[in-house]
């Protein structure tokens, strides 16, 4: 029978040991191996991503992962303390700051790449 009690999402990367860097080590997440190879995100919510390594990967053309944070300046300054790009487009149509902070369009929102080009967010909310 189908269910959706243990389902989990999953993307793909270039490079296993440099997603593992990032998610790990820069961004402070928890990332398990698998024992497949790939790797296992694990969100505080409790949820599951999966990351895998694909030959002939291209970037996700839309936001794989987002955020919520209370303050988004404060954890754009944070991500960018940390070597980390949050002004990754410069089209008018997104209105981003200096930061990369698109403000007034919905919720502020500010997108980052992981190494594999992935599209990743911070935003304001819950």
């Amino acid at each position: 029978m189908f269910t959706n009690e243990h389902a989990f999402g999953g993307f793909s990367v270039d490079d296993i040991d440099a997603a593992r860097h990032f998610y790990a080590d820069i961004l402070g997440m928890t990332v398990e191996d698998d024992p497949m190879g790939f790797l296992r995100l694990r969100l505080g919510s409790g949820a599951d991503i999966l990351i895998y390594g694909k030959q002939g990967h291209e970037p996700a053309s839309f936001t794989i992962l987002n955020f919520p944070v209370d303050d988004v300046e404060a954890a754009v300054d944070d991500l960018n303390a940390r070597g980390v790009a949050t002004k990754i487009y410069t089209d008018p149509d997104y209105g981003t700051d200096e930061k990369g902070i698109s403000r007034g369009m919905g919720p502020d929102i500010a997108w980052f790449r992981d190494p594999a080009g992935n599209v990743l967010s911070v935003l304001e909310g819950d």
